[in-house]
């Protein structure tokens, strides 16, 4: 993919739409009931008969205060308890999971929230040890076991502990250092207390730190962010994700409590993206895809230009198609070709593992079209390049027949000069590659007029 990166406003006032994501295909809107349980043990039955290494990714829900902008699964308390009654179940489900999938070597893991740093120093050991128990977790330097920390809750001390327990990555919330824009979205967090964070984490061995920042929220001008970002980028974080606000207050209650008078326009958030491109570009920052951007000596860029970057529910990765057991509420994992995802409610969640069955309520088994549209997808997202050719082998189709109709709705896009179309392959361009959404959705076998509550805008 070219390192290129060309700002078009114009173009993107004009797909400005909304769509999905595409952390997975088919997407979540498509997981059902019709699969359960039982054809989720079969199907990791059969995966455990592989030698292929594994992906873990825990949920850890809990936060004490709530950010009014998040849309993650998470419960807010500050009753402690319940914390302990989840690593409870928790450890049960594990010990489920661990049954199926046999000795499989673990060379990723991901800690998810919520605040995974809610949980004291003992708790975080004791998952640790638990996982420890019912997996094959690897020791190895080239292991990638990460953690989401929120620096309000995770002082010098706790992040040397992680540190012990395994984890050589860490992802930092911030989303923004204005003081009035904090307020405005109920997260009060200091530079001080980020940046001790992170020279922590450096001095504990972690091998690269991300911070996340989200522009488009309440009270934020381009002046501000730009504050905000010449302060991260001063911190010197190997990798930053940069998130567009979807405000959907229809979706996530907890949004409702967001003056939508004080966010952004239209305009404005176009200017503050246009300002994140040329500000992570000046200081050096190669732009991975979707909202990503890292260092160029990162993983994350050399997969890419190596052509080996994936892409699943925790974003960009560096280790190709695993299989990702989820564990906790609401996790989704991908075993084989089946997606499968826990109960999304804490209560759900623990009566089945009370009963001493896995959480899964529903998901999706793909067929040979979702298999071959998945891969394309892949493809398109991290190396922003679809190869006609190897899709055509690799699937047993004539791709220009399989394909007319979406060759027909990427005209525009061709026309704008988003895309080129070639015989061998389909290429992104330089100006398409804020565009990788739209594009993706014009494969998409599911896709039905954009549900205004259910998907974010692509830009």
């Amino acid at each position: 993919m070219s390192q290129l990166l060309d700002f078009d406003p114009e173009l993107l006032r004009k797909y400005d739409v909304r769509g999905p994501r595409y952390t997975s295909y088919p997407t979540a809107p498509q997981f059902s009931e019709a699969l359960g349980e039982a054809e989720y043990r079969e199907v990791a039955r059969r995966a455990a008969e592989t030698d292929l290494p594994l992906s873990l990714y825990v949920h850890v829900p809990f936060c004490r205060t709530v950010c009014f902008y998040c849309g993650c699964n998470k419960v807010i308390t500050a009753n402690y308890r319940r914390a302990t009654d989840y690593l409870d179940r928790l450890a049960r489900e594990m010990a489920m999971q661990g049954a199926l999938v046999g000795a499989r070597e673990v060379t990723q893991l991901h800690f998810g929230g919520g605040t995974p740093t809610y949980l004291n120093d003992a708790d975080l050991r004791r998952v640790m040890d638990d996982l420890r128990r019912h997996f094959n977790l690897v020791e190895s330097t080239s292991r990638e076991f990460s953690i989401e920390i929120d620096p309000r809750t995770a002082g010098p001390d706790k992040i040397r502990l992680l540190a012990a327990l395994g984890f050589n990555r860490m992802s930092l919330g911030v989303q923004d250092f204005d003081p009035d824009v904090q307020r405005a979205v109920n997260r009060v967090q200091s530079v001080a207390q980020t940046a001790a964070a992170l020279e922590a984490g450096r001095d504990a061995g972690f091998g690269s730190t991300n911070v996340d920042l989200i522009y488009g929220l309440p009270r934020q001008t381009v002046d501000t962010f730009a504050r905000t970002l010449d302060t991260v980028v001063e911190m010197r974080p190997e990798r930053l994700a940069v998130y567009s606000y979807a405000h959907l207050p229809q979706m996530f209650k907890v949004q409702r409590q967001i003056d939508e008078a004080a966010l952004p326009g239209a305009e404005q958030k176009l200017a503050l993206l246009e300002l994140t491109i040329n500000r992570l570009s000046e200081a050096g920052y190669v732009y991975i895809g979707m909202d990503h951007f890292a260092l160029p000596d990162d993983e994350l860029a050399v997969a890419q230009r190596e052509g080996s970057l994936q892409r699943n529910f925790q974003g960009y990765s560096t280790q190709a198609e695993l299989d990702l057991v989820a564990l906790g509420v609401s996790g989704i994992g991908l075993v084989g070709d089946t997606y499968a995802q826990n109960a999304r409610v804490l209560d759900d969640y623990a009566r089945r593992i009370d009963a001493g069955r896995l959480a899964i309520v529903k998901g999706v088994s793909l067929n040979a079209d979702d298999k071959l549209r998945r891969d394309l997808i892949q493809s398109l997202m991290c190396q922003g390049r679809i190869d006609r050719l190897r899709l055509q082998a690799r699937h047993a189709i004539r791709f220009d027949d399989y394909f007319a109709d979406a060759l027909e709705r990427l005209e525009p896009m061709v026309d704008d000069g988003l895309l080129t179309v070639g015989g061998d392959a389909i290429e992104v361009t330089p100006r398409g590659r804020l565009f990788l959404r739209n594009i993706a959705m014009s494969f998409d076998a599911y896709l039905q007029p954009a549900d205004p509550g259910r998907y974010s805008r692509a830009i």
